[in-house]
């Protein structure tokens, strides 16, 4: 019987093996999972939240088992759901993906309760881990963020991840003038493809936040104990910023198929130069291509060198037939109204 390879175990494995753990404590793996606390209320923040991670949910939540369906779903669409005892909502925001160089959406989903606010996102999304670290490291600034109750803590997570659009929307603002520079620098040509990033970039972003804004709306709405008071000013700041971004999105849709057609429309132009000098080099030449074809017939000409012969009948056959296909050709053009 052949000898079967032994599977090759990682380092870090064969190192607690030698130190004398089981195989099963070794594989025993721990969830990811971080959270700060503050007079009462926990902000729990589990990014990439997996099968050990939905396990521990599972075990200290009790959540409806649909929502956990909807921690494990990749696509996902933004709304809220509203229980008895917890708030379940599920938000996209714009992140820029360095590895394929263009806007996908994020995926954040919130659990909000009376002492505790869950946040998992299935990537990392910049402002919120910038939040959570400050949570972390900053106990003034720990005490001040939880103190004002989970509702309070919900906005400023929501409104840190839509203020972060608006940096990323002025990228945006400024490509589109470097387009515009370019188009009228001579560089039509060369930017199309500029062009077709610039639009993909803002149809993503479109993508985004329009399911979104229903969303965002039907959170200022919400009658729910942990979002009432003082806080209905704060979530109607979060819908302002949307229907902004939103705004701010229309405009460059509108700039970018107007530079798009802008683009085109110089091209066009540069075309019909080209079309032009070439038409002007034709119109030069042609008289000189019809004395050569003449005077390149093998008939009788006149002046041909043999005076007695002068013109044979075929030299006038061939201006005639001539003479009768221009006339048919210019009456068909004005009959088509081409001239």
């Amino acid at each position: 019987m052949p000898s079967v390879p032994r599977p090759r175990m990682r380092r870090a494995r064969r190192a607690r093996l030698a130190a004398g753990a089981t195989p099963s404590a070794a594989a025993k793996a721990e969830p990811n999972i971080q959270q700060v606390s503050h007079g009462g209320l926990r902000w729990i923040n589990i990014e990439r939240p997996g099968p050990l991670e939905r396990a521990w949910l599972q075990e200290h939540f009790s959540f409806h088992p649909l929502d956990y369906e909807d921690i494990a779903s990749r696509n996902q669409r933004p709304k809220i759901d509203e229980y008895p005892d917890y708030l379940f909502i599920v938000l996209h925001f714009p992140v820029f993906d360095k590895t394929v160089g263009r806007l996908n959406a994020a995926e954040l989903d919130i659990f909000v309760g009376p002492d505790y606010v869950i946040t998992l996102p299935k990537q990392p999304i910049p402002p919120v881990s910038y939040l959570f670290e400050r949570c972390s490291t900053n106990a003034e600034f720990r005490a001040n963020l939880l103190s004002k109750g989970p509702g309070y803590l919900l906005y400023r997570i929501v409104d840190d991840a839509i203020d972060y659009c608006f940096p990323m929307l002025r990228k945006m603002g400024n490509k589109l003038e470097r387009i515009e520079e370019d188009i009228f620098e001579g560089r039509s040509q060369e930017i199309v493809r500029d062009i077709s990033n610039a639009k993909q970039e803002i149809i993503n972003f479109r993508k985004i936040i329009r399911p979104q804004r229903a969303v965002l709306n039907d959170l200022e709405r919400t009658k729910h104990r942990f979002l009432t008071g003082d806080l209905e000013i704060y979530f109607d700041d979060i819908v302002d910023a949307s229907e902004r971004i939103w705004d701010v999105l229309e405009n460059y849709k509108e700039v970018i198929e107007a530079l798009e057609s802008t683009n085109e429309s110089v091209i066009s132009h540069r075309v019909n130069d080209i079309l032009l000098v070439l038409t002007a080099i034709s119109v030069i030449v042609l008289p000189l291509t019809l004395v050569a074809s003449i005077f390149g017939m093998n008939v009788g000409l006149p002046g041909g060198g043999d005076p007695a012969q002068g013109a044979s009948t075929s030299f006038w056959i061939i201006i005639g037939s001539m003479v009768v296909m221009l006339a048919g050709m210019l009456a068909y053009f004005k009959h088509r109204r081409w001239l």
